[in-house]
C-alpha cells in the first residue's frame, strides 16, 4: 500500500501556484527555450514534433536546474548559505550558451527582487546582494530553491513547479511560431506531468557536481538564434 502524500495548507498552495503561475512577472514570456530557431529551420514544425522537442527541454531542466534548485532549497533549510552559491556556481558552469546563461540569470535576479517586495527573508537578501557585487551569478532555480523554501513551499512541490516552468516557457512560445493549438499544448503538458515523479526520483539523490547536460542540437539553435536578426523572442 502506497504512502499517501501529505496535503499543504491552504495557503502554501496559494504561494505554490502564485509563484509558478506564468503570469508571473520574472520575464519567462520573453524566451522560447531554443524553440523559435527549431521552428525557423523545420526541425518543429507540429504537435509531434515540439512534444519531442519539450519533453528534452524538461529532462535536460531536471538534470541541471532541478538539481540547483533542490540543492539550493535544502541548503536554505538547513541555514547552510555556501550550499546555495555552491548551487549556483556550479549551475552556470552547465550552461553551454550565452543565451541560456542571460535568460537564468536575469529571470534569477528579478524573482530575488520581486520575492523580498512579498516576504523578509535574510539569505535571498544577502544572494541578491552577491548577485548586484558580481559575487554568484543568481541562476533562477537557485532563486525558486532559496524563495520556496522561505515561502514553506515542499522539495517536491519545487521540483514540480520547475519542470511545470522549463515546459509551459516552451509551450507558451510554441503558440507563436508553431502550427499548434492550445487543445495541442495543454494535451503535450498533461502527458509530460506524467513522468514528473519518476525525474523527481533520478534528480533527489543527486548533488549539484552530479549535474549534466548533453543537448548540441539545442546549443547549436541558441548559438543561431544569438545571430539571428529576426525574431519574437529575446535572446
Amino acid at each position: 500500500m502506497s504512502t499517501p502524500i501529505k496535503s499543504a495548507d491552504a495557503a502554501t498552495v496559494m504561494r505554490l501556484l502564485q509563484f509558478t503561475d506564468s503570469a508571473f512577472p520574472v520575464g519567462t514570456f520573453s524566451f522560447s527555450n531554443g524553440l523559435e530557431t527549431a521552428a525557423t529551420e523545420r526541425l518543429v514544425h507540429d504537435a509531434a514534433t515540439l512534444e519531442a522537442f519539450t519533453r528534452e527541454i524538461v529532462r535536460q531542466a531536471a538534470f541541471t536546474d532541478g538539481i540547483a534548485a533542490i540543492h539550493a532549497w535544502r541548503s536554505h533549510r538547513a541555514a547552510r548559505f555556501e550550499g546555495v552559491t555552491e548551487a549556483d556556481r556550479q549551475l552556470i558552469l552547465c550552461k553551454m550558451n550565452e543565451e541560456a546563461r542571460l535568460m537564468t540569470r536575469r529571470m534569477g535576479k528579478k524573482l530575488a527582487e520581486l520575492a523580498l517586495h512579498i516576504l523578509h527573508d535574510e539569505p535571498l537578501e544577502r544572494w541578491l546582494r552577491m548577485i548586484g557585487e558580481q559575487r554568484t551569478p543568481g541562476t533562477y532555480p537557485v532563486a525558486q530553491g532559496i524563495v520556496f523554501s522561505a515561502a514553506g513551499v515542499d522539495e517536491r512541490e519545487l521540483f514540480c513547479s520547475q519542470q511545470y516552468g522549463a515546459a509551459n516557457m516552451v509551450l507558451s512560445a510554441a503558440l507563436r511560431c508553431v502550427r499548434v493549438s492550445h487543445y495541442d499544448t495543454q494535451r503535450i503538458l498533461w502527458r509530460i506531468g506524467e513522468g514528473t515523479e519518476a525525474l523527481y526520483a533520478e534528480t533527489a539523490e543527486l548533488e549539484p557536481e552530479d549535474m549534466f547536460t548533453f543537448t548540441p542540437q539545442i546549443d547549436i539553435l541558441a548559438s543561431l538564434h544569438e545571430k539571428g536578426t529576426q525574431r519574437m523572442f529575446m535572446n
